[in-house]
């Protein structure tokens, strides 16, 4: 099952080859995506989504479900007040006092391997502390959404679990040490609170009372990369509004400047993640500037222009961008000349630019040792052809664009196949079930390499000559 921030999908699996044999799904009774919702909301949409018998037969239940969400408890489990989830802009101002609090970025990214953001649950604790004071006092557990679900699901046993991966985006969990830090719930809450036992990938959180297993459950980010068979040297590229580039790494990865978020994966690896604020934006921004109806236009315009797009650069920092870390930058336009102002080599700028700013990212990474032999490209945009035309000579790697499918379900049945193996004596618990990897279309760099690493050079030099140093991968 997984309880994404607007609906929820299930995906019913065989146990051994993982292939979906049911599907459901239900949207939540909430509108739009609120920064507060009734965890009952997810209860709902998941009855409705497992009606109609699609649970007949079924042995195991994995859980995976939206990050960044807590569940604030009383002493007697009762909610104190609906969850906080999503993006919170409202503790965008709790995040700069929380950096501050702990002694700066640094401190953050070595105690927990990642600097307090605002849709991050250490986040959303010290808002609560300041703005709803009683709330706060009340609050007796934290949980996140999983974790509630999981709860839920076996019945609101006295012992509550939760995974190294959800527990590894909360901000008081490290996933170098594999420990809570209570003092840093006790310097955003203002007082201790008791936290989720964190159980092993392949270990059940319980039994319900129907002899139904619920295994550990964990984030989506964790469930995606399980459900599409991630090892090491696998790299996922996301495509949304901003980007995010996460690999398959042996050990976690404390970085001091804090452009590296430190996570762990559902299987007992570690996913080194590298943000940056500006992706599918800046191609959007480029389709209304140029009077074209949507991104699919914008693609076909870019594919009549040529790599370099007549040297002009577009540097997309639309928002700011954390990497690098310019908060309060725009984005740049440079190489104009007569030959290069026409409107599609502003659009393959526009591509150029957004795949060189994940490239950067992904140096982050590769300088701190991650290996990276294949890249997996998510995202609605990763279907365009001026991203596939591009991507792999700019990424210098093969490139990987899996068919959608509910991925986040896929590895949180996974999960559930794993325990229910390990419970039964059939599986190793280090080694999850060999399930059948993602559909793909596979793009190689070949020839095309040389250009895509000139194309590099020249992003790299206009964005050295504007941000001079602002770079250190």
């Amino acid at each position: 099952m997984d309880s994404s921030p607007e609906f929820t999908r299930i995906v019913v699996c065989d146990t051994d080859t993982g292939a979906v044999l049911r599907q459901g799904y239900a949207p939540h009774p909430v509108e739009g995506r609120p920064s507060d919702v009734d965890p009952q909301a997810w209860l709902l949409s998941l009855g409705e989504a497992a009606g109609g018998g699609l649970l007949e037969g079924v042995q195991a239940i994995g859980v995976s479900a939206q990050q960044n969400a807590v569940v604030p408890l009383d002493a007697q489990g009762g909610t104190v007040r609906p969850a906080l989830v999503g993006g919170d802009k409202r503790a965008q101002v709790a995040a700069a006092d929380l950096v501050d609090a702990l002694g700066g970025r640094e401190a953050w990214a070595q105690a927990v391997g990642c600097v307090p953001q605002a849709a991050q649950p250490v986040t959303k604790l010290r808002w609560l502390a300041k703005t709803e004071p009683e709330n706060a006092q009340r609050t007796a557990v934290l949980l996140q959404a999983h974790d509630w679900l999981v709860w839920q699901l076996l019945g609101r046993p006295l012992r509550r679990t939760t995974d190294r991966g959800g527990a590894s985006g909360t901000g008081y969990w490290s996933a170098a040490t594999g420990a809570y830090r209570p003092d840093l719930v006790e310097l955003a809450l203002g007082h201790q609170a008791v936290l989720p036992e964190v159980i092993g990938p392949s270990e059940a959180a319980g039994t319900t009372p129907e002899g139904l297993l619920i295994s550990a459950g964990t984030g989506e980010t964790m469930a995606a990369a399980f459900g599409l068979g991630l090892g090491l040297g696998d790299v996922v590229v996301s495509l949304g509004a901003s980007g995010s580039v996460m690999a398959v790494h042996p050990e976690a990865l404390a970085d001091q400047s804090g452009m590296i978020t430190s996570l762990a994966d559902a299987t007992g690896m570690h996913l080194p993640v590298v943000t940056t604020l500006n992706a599918v934006r800046a191609l959007r921004g480029t389709a209304e500037l140029l009077g074209l109806p949507d991104l699919e236009s914008l693609s076909d315009l870019a594919m009549k222009s040529t790599p370099g797009a007549h040297g002009l650069v577009l540097l997309p920092y639309l928002e700011g961008e954390r990497t690098p870390n310019l908060p309060h930058t725009a984005g740049t336009l440079a190489g104009l000349r007569r030959e290069s102002m026409k409107p599609e080599h502003l659009a393959r700028a526009a591509f150029e630019g957004m795949l060189c700013g994940l490239a950067d990212a992904l140096d982050v990474l590769r300088g701190r040792g991650v290996e990276v032999r294949r890249i997996f490209l998510l995202g609605a945009a990763a279907e365009l052809p001026a991203v596939q035309a591009s991507a792999p000579s700019l990424f210098g790697a093969q490139v990987v664009v899996p068919q959608p499918a509910d991925y986040a379900a896929i590895g949180a049945a996974r999960q559930a196949a794993w325990a229910l193996g390990v419970s039964q004596g059939a599986l190793d618990p280090r080694t999850p079930p060999a399930w059948q990897g993602a559909a793909a279309q596979v793009l190689e760099p070949g020839e095309e390499l040389a250009v895509g690493q000139a194309v590099r050079q020249q992003f790299t030099a206009v964005r050295e000559q504007t941000h001079p140093g602002a770079f250190r991968p």
